[in-house]
């Protein structure tokens, strides 16, 4: 046996693995994976993407309620027995085709997104709403008339906790933010 070489296995140490390339191409995914959601976070796509004017606001107390994407809040049903596309289920629109999850401005539906009477309070108003946060109205209702908002939730049970409330607000009018 003097002669003859043992066979032992290579060394394993927390940087051999990192030495294979497929080691490496994991290493480097991670850290880009790690980078990638850090810089989507401080851009503003994971967090609120608007920030509450420096101006004053006004001030008024109005009836704030909850809704959310389903049938039941937003008026929609599936066509031809549930198997069909997505229809409005009532009003001047019943039948037409309805876009789940999209506001009446075309924005897409998240926290934030507020339905108010546009005549009073047009789309791009800011209104700080205590409990809920700051949300800009891109959404309108058939129920939605004068002071009253309607705050979009994620479920239908986060909407129906919410209930109907009166809240002291801040509003920001789209003039008063330039």
């Amino acid at each position: 046996m003097s002669g003859m070489q043992r066979d032992t296995p290579p060394e394993t140490s927390p940087t051999a693995a990192t030495q294979t390339p497929r080691g490496r191409s994991v290493c480097c995914a991670l850290y880009l994976w790690v980078g990638a959601s850090l810089l989507l976070w401080t851009a503003g796509c994971v967090t609120t993407t608007f920030r509450p004017p420096s101006t004053r606001g006004r001030v008024a107390v109005m009836e704030v309620t909850g809704y959310c994407n389903c049938g039941k809040c937003c008026s929609w049903e599936y066509a031809w027995f549930g198997l069909g596309r997505p229809v409005v289920s009532s009003g001047q629109n019943k039948g037409r085709a309805k876009q789940i999850g999209r506001t009446s401005s075309g924005a897409e539906a998240r926290h934030g997104t507020l339905a108010a009477d546009t005549a009073r309070y047009p789309y791009g108003t800011l209104v700080e709403v205590p409990g809920y946060g700051l949300g800009r109205v891109e959404d309108t209702g058939s129920a939605i008339r004068g002071d009253h908002l309607d705050l979009w939730f994620d479920d239908h049970e986060k909407a129906r906790q919410w209930g109907r409330q009166r809240k002291l607000v801040k509003i920001w009018l789209p003039s008063d933010t330039r």
